[in-house]
């Protein structure tokens, strides 16, 4: 199989049109049965451009099915349209679609570009994917509501799109195949919930988001905001939204920085980025401040730092959510149903719960001491596959 990336430009504009994840379908709170094409939910054969792909669908990772379901046979072209590939969960989730991708003879070229945060290349890049003769593009769209046009457009020349993680607006089943991501609201809350307990309910929280208008840390965003409304005596200091971090390291030290500068005390943090994090715990350590009960998605290196300073900070504790790349196997499992015809009755929507916990002896956070820090061990990737990652 031939692997392409496209040359990416330079420019780098902040894209601010997002719409919140509750305005699609993909935040249902509705328990499915469990198996290995999913369970109940929205019926097959909607009557939209894609009727053999269930829309709506919540479960769990175990009902991902084996991607030789929907290979097909015919030969395919795929694509990866990222939005900004600019940190190691990203470059997993590719790497994980392009190992997924791997697995189908069929597919000839696996397509993947990087929009490096700039709106009007997220459209060019799909629109580009399109010329190409791709017919199943997965994107992470950060653009969010602005790719909406361009997508409905594919949609309208058959090729099949699945959306990942942050909404793009639009209706599943019939603007694009489906929008696949965990229960964002929920993932939020459960860090929220964990890291007020760890505070024994009171003091100073901050939340972590991405990059500024970004549809998924607004739904996290709302979902650290319903926990913190059952404690009185917990301050959320960000009362007017996430404080941006774009999901970079540097960034986030240099933002935490100056968070410990504005507010002093600062007892919890939720983040939904584990790898950012630690530019954040780097910014107490600099500063020579306590560090905070932390609760983010799981991060190698995040791991590790708690087992290098909780000793010296006894209130230091971490929790953590599966960093769930392999959302990105579930999408391209729907992308290739949905052009071959092929029925999939997959989970669109998929509930986390805490895999890592410090106050629980039998949850303590973990570490591979033979990957990269930045390496996350949940992402679906085998050890052999993360390695050859960071070669």
């Amino acid at each position: 199989m031939h692997i392409k990336k496209r040359a990416v430009a330079a420019t780098s504009v902040a894209a601010a049109m997002a719409m919140a994840l509750s305005a699609c379908g993909g935040l249902s709170t509705s328990s499915t049965g469990s198996g290995g094409s999913g369970g109940s939910g929205t019926s097959v054969g909607s009557g939209g451009p894609w009727p053999t792909v269930k829309v709506g669908g919540v479960g769990v990772q175990a009902d991902i099915p084996d991607i030789s379901k929907f290979c097909g046979t015919k030969p395919i072209k795929v694509g990866y349209a990222d939005g900004n590939n600019n940190n190691t969960w990203r470059k997993a989730t590719i790497a994980l679609f392009k190992a997924q991708a791997a697995k189908c003879k069929n597919i000839t070229q696996v397509v993947v570009t990087d929009a490096q945060n700039n709106t009007q290349k997220a459209i060019s890049d799909i629109n580009s994917m399109v010329a190409q003769g791709v017919k199943v593009i997965v994107t992470f769209g950060d653009a969010g509501q602005a790719l909406l046009p361009t997508i409905q457009k594919a949609t309208a020349a058959g090729v099949a799109v699945v959306p990942i993680v942050s909404s793009i607006g639009g209706t599943p089943g019939k603007d694009y195949v489906d929008f696949v991501s965990e229960n964002v609201e929920t993932y939020g809350k459960n860090l929220a919930d964990w890291t007020v307990k760890a505070m024994h309910g009171k003091g100073n929280l901050i939340m972590l988001g991405g990059v500024a208008g970004s549809a998924y840390s607004q739904t996290v965003y709302e979902g650290v905001k319903k926990a913190v409304a059952e404690h009185p005596d917990v301050h959320l200091l960000n009362a007017d939204g996430y404080v941006a971090t774009d999901w970079d390291v540097s960034k986030t030290q240099q933002v935490v920085a100056g968070l410990i500068t504005k507010y002093g005390k600062i007892d919890g943090i939720v983040s939904d980025f584990g790898g950012g994090s630690v530019g954040g715990i780097r910014a107490f350590i600099a500063a020579n401040k306590p560090l905070p009960v932390w609760s983010a998605n799981d991060s190698n290196e995040f791991a590790s730092l708690w087992y290098q300073y909780h000793k010296q900070y006894p209130s230091y504790q971490i929790a953590t959510e599966s960093s769930r790349n392999w959302v990105v196997e579930a999408a391209l499992n729907k992308g290739l149903a949905a052009y071959n015809g092929i029925t999939d009755t997959e989970p669109s929507t998929y509930n986390l719960e805490i895999i890592e916990d410090s106050t629980n002896p039998k949850m303590m956070p973990k570490y591979d001491k033979s990957l990269p820090a930045d390496a996350i061990l949940s992402s679906g990737l085998t050890t052999e596959q993360i390695r050859a990652l960071y070669k």
